[in-house]
């Protein structure tokens, strides 16, 4: 397989019109906030100290993450596998961090980047109660980019589409691990699903 050279690039693609790049904005506005406030899903991208990139999906109640003001956002992080790469990032690499926000039925995503911080600050974690549980930490994100997707990548993938997979093709999250460690014991995706009820 060729790989491709920056110059390579350059014939293949053409420059993005003055439109694509002004509408890269240094702040959040109307727009954007309202975006937020409507999304309960995002994927957040951080990047190590050894140049490592993660990405991982956050998700809460419709307008998890708080807009804060035209250049901060809080995100609170909830109960997961507790590997924590996306924080170890955010504290022992280069501190910039991307969200990238999904709204079911819309297909234009929006991007907002930034520098991270983490704080557990009580009376934060006090603020951002949700399923009856404080979060364990808040991302705080100085914000320093926001700018929405055009819908095509959803609209190519049906995204949003009533056509759904049904559970029941692939074995449960717990199995597949199983099956890759051979660590724990196998269960079935309604165990998993009650494990979730009470560990959201």
């Amino acid at each position: 397989m060729t790989k491709l050279s920056a110059e390579d690039l350059a014939t293949i693609y053409a420059k993005p019109t003055p439109r694509v790049i002004a509408k890269a904005r240094p702040a959040i506005d109307a727009h954007a906030r309202k975006f937020i406030e409507m999304s309960p899903f995002c994927v957040l991208a951080t990047s190590g100290a050894d140049g490592s990139v993660d990405a991982s999906p956050r998700g809460g109640g419709v307008g998890f993450v708080q807009v804060a003001g035209p250049n901060q956002l809080l995100m609170p992080d909830r109960s997961g596998n507790n590997r924590i790469d996306s924080f170890r990032n955010v504290v022992e690499g280069s501190g910039f961090v991307h969200l990238l926000f999904f709204v079911p039925g819309i297909d234009e995503t929006l991007r907002v980047g930034g520098r991270g911080t983490l704080s557990a600050d009580p009376d934060l974690l006090a603020s951002m109660v949700e399923f009856g549980k404080p979060p364990r930490a808040v991302l705080n994100v100085a914000v320093s980019e926001v700018y929405f997707h055009c819908g095509k990548a959803l609209m190519r993938s049906k995204l949003w589409s009533s056509e759904k997979v049904q559970r029941s093709v692939m074995p449960s999250i717990i199995e597949v691990i199983h099956d890759q460690t051979g660590l724990g014991e196998r269960q079935s995706q309604e165990v998993v699903e009650e494990i979730y009820k009470t560990q959201l």
